[in-house]
């Protein structure tokens, strides 16, 4: 005779036939966690993490555990789920309601929200976390900033490949394999301006696209209300209805264990029904820490684009662009000490441009080199600039009266020459950057060149009184 088979082996033959009948994602993120816990008259009772885990699978996969359990268990077989609920308002211990498959309507529990069918128009009214209490509810909005619009996002080297991606995922949002698009920089860099245009031009192209930006700050503070209002179902039934979702700085996730919970239960909801998610931050997913590993592995399921310092032809294109939009004119000598005063911050580099028209306007004076070099003295001085070696040509130019594109010419005249020195000098003093790397940019020589050039003009600062005043004031203005 033999023996019957128990709620393990029963679950674990039902687990063999699922996993041949749906992706081998979907399987790992929805059946491996579940648990098996008895079999009695037929019914095999397993236990689930969520409610929002039951709901999934009841939408989802009711039909294939429908005949799974027929085969094993025979026609009189049926599933109960175990629930475990997190009682925040009123326990912290964690406990179990019983639910028969495809009988949610049965569910009776005040803590419970039932499910909400969003492909219909039964569903009821589901709150709206962006509205302020008491005021009348509105539509979802998309708290886009029309200004950051992919018109005035300026490409280069140093942005291409994130632009592009951003580009194809607005022309077909949750179509292409950029799904999630993870957009990374440090900060000032254009990141979110990015994610903005991608938003704009998805609602440009799909009038009828639910389409939101949010920062992590914000998602993270909704949570915590709904957590406190015991709401957290209708939280996350408002973020599954998005059909385009931007997550600003995911960083500020780490360490929020509960947070991180049910954005991976909504990440998972919009990816599944081929929603496009957009995630910006200050690290590359393998850089990131206090996020669990689940959550980092879908970030790596779409690309990550990385934006990188801006090269100066880019930084100028950017400050021309700007007053182009706001139809002022500024002389173009102006708009290249700005670029090659401030290297590492966009935001930084318009904040300048900004002060310097605001000066202008406030003092009715001329904008001219001599406002832009008081002005941005004072304002590079306040900031944490990393000295470059193309502002150290600038500067030696400018010293000199010289036009910076003629220090990297092969021209062999004595005060060229010494021009290029000067900035070999200064920029193995000022910059980290190696001998080679030094030569190439200055005439394209190599670290021999520069070591002489480096000695040469500790030769002359030792020797020849007038040109270590030279050096001096060189000094003083490249610290500035």
């Amino acid at each position: 005779m033999l023996m019957k088979k128990n709620h393990v082996e029963v679950w674990d033959s039902c687990l063999k036939i699922i996993k041949d009948n749906i992706h081998y994602q979907s399987f790992k993120t929805w059946f491996e966690p579940i648990i098996p816990l008895k079999i009695e008259n037929s019914v095999l009772t397993i236990q689930v993490p969520s409610q929002f885990f039951y709901e999934w699978l009841e939408e989802h996969y009711i039909g294939l555990l429908k005949k799974t359990i027929t085969k094993e268990l025979g026609p009189e077989g049926r599933l109960e789920y175990s629930i475990i609920m997190d009682n925040t308002a009123n326990s912290k211990t964690p406990y179990s309601i019983k639910v028969p498959t495809s009988n949610k309507k049965d569910t009776k529990n005040p803590m419970v929200n039932m499910p909400i069918d969003l492909n219909t128009d039964k569903s009821r009214d589901i709150p709206n976390p962006f509205v302020i209490p008491g005021l009348k509810k509105i539509k979802v909005q998309s708290q886009l900033v029309d200004t950051y619009s992919f018109d005035n996002f300026v490409e280069g080297d140093c942005n291409r490949l994130a632009r592009s991606a951003g580009y194809a995922v607005a022309e077909n949002p949750g179509k292409t394999s950029f799904n999630p698009l993870y957009i990374y920089s440090n900060v000032g860099l254009g990141k979110t301006h990015l994610a903005h245009a991608i938003g704009l031009q998805v609602k440009q192209n799909y009038p009828n696209h639910t389409v939101l930006y949010v920062t992590t700050e914000q998602f993270i503070a909704q949570y915590i209300e709904s957590v406190r209002n015991n709401n957290q179902n209708d939280f996350v039934h408002f973020y599954q209805m998005i059909d385009v979702l931007i997550v600003d700085d995911i960083q500020f996730l780490a360490g929020k264990e509960k947070t991180q919970d049910v954005f991976f239960s909504i990440f998972n909801f919009l990816h599944q029904k081929s929603k496009q998610i957009i995630i910006t931050s200050d690290k590359p997913p393998v850089e990131m820490k206090g996020l669990e590993p689940r959550l980092l592995s879908r970030f790596k399921w779409g690309l990550a684009a990385d934006l990188q310092m801006p090269d100066l032809e880019t930084r100028i294109a950017i400050l021309q662009k700007r007053i182009y939009n706001d139809g002022i004119d500024i002389p173009y000598e102006v708009l290249e000490y700005l670029a090659y005063s401030i290297t590492n911050n966009v935001r930084e580099l318009e904040g300048a441009l900004i002060s310097i028209m605001a000066q202008s306007s406030l003092n009715k004076k001329a904008i001219t080199l001599d406002l832009a070099r008081s002005m941005i003295d004072k304002f590079v001085k306040s900031t944490t600039r990393e000295i470059s070696i193309d502002y150290i040509q600038k500067v030696v130019c400018d010293y000199f009266n010289l036009p910076v594109d003629i220090i990297n010419s092969k021209t062999r005249k004595r005060e060229i020459v010494q021009a290029r020195q000067l900035a070999m000098y200064f920029s193995k003093k000022h910059t980290k950057s190696s001998l080679a790397t030094i030569g190439l940019h200055c005439g394209n020589k190599d670290h021999a060149t520069v070591l002489h050039a480096c000695r040469t003009i500790n030769n002359l600062v030792e020797t020849d009184k007038q040109f270590r005043i030279y050096v001096e004031e060189l000094d003083k203005k490249i610290k500035i």
